[in-house]
């Protein structure tokens, strides 16, 4: 029997896109996601593109569910998008439009030119309200204090990847991504990672 995309075996597309400074862990983030889709016969493809050491590192992911013929999310493409830090979010916008969903932390990491005074920090209700005006739902918040109310600091892609899967919007299982936390992470924090995914998703069901 032919295949068809029109058939049952067809799953809509879903085109995630996270940014953060190296460093912020949105790579085990991709591979936590990744894994929970494999658990659940999802197609996933992936890919990264690293910034240049003098903007801090930035680290791009493009993350395509269901069926897709390529990994590359093309500017206005991106369904949710997802961002370790202020900033970042603002510099990433052109990836999203009206019906993106768009999540943040909002505890700045300041680059390296800001540190050294050859660029300006935006003020953070600069960022929030663009963010808000340009896309359709802005979820931000404080992840850090979140991840540190889990019990490490380190955590905040755990504590943003429980906002994410809160949305709905991917076609992934809270439990399912549990269970790749539980497998992707060292053993001495999966536990602190557990709180922090639940500790993000209830703070998504606030906004």
């Amino acid at each position: 029997m032919p295949y068809s995309k029109q058939g049952d075996t067809h799953m809509d597309t879903k085109r995630l896109i996270i940014v953060a400074v190296g460093g912020q862990g949105n790579l085990l983030a991709s591979r936590v996601l990744g894994e929970a889709a494999l658990m659940q016969d999802i197609p996933v493809r992936m890919s990264e593109i690293h910034g240049m050491a003098q903007r801090g590192g930035v680290v791009e992911s493009s993350i395509v569910f269901g069926d897709a013929d390529s990994t590359i999310i093309s500017d206005g493409e991106a369904d949710v998008f997802v961002s370790f830090e202020p900033s970042e979010a603002l510099r990433a916008l052109g990836r999203c439009n009206k019906e993106t969903v768009t999540i943040t932390s909002l505890s700045p990491l300041p680059p390296f030119t800001v540190a050294i005074g050859k660029g300006e920090y935006p003020e953070i209700e600069t960022v929030t309200s663009l963010l808000a005006e340009k896309t359709k739902r802005l979820i931000a918040f404080d992840a850090t204090k979140l991840a540190e109310e889990a019990g490490n600091v380190l955590s905040v892609n755990m504590v943003l990847l429980g906002a994410l899967i809160q949305t709905g919007i991917l076609p992934l299982t809270a439990d399912a991504i549990r269970e790749a936390i539980t497998t992707k992470t060292k053993k001495a924090f999966v536990d602190m990672n557990l709180k922090a995914f639940d500790l993000g998703f209830a703070e998504a069901e606030k906004h």
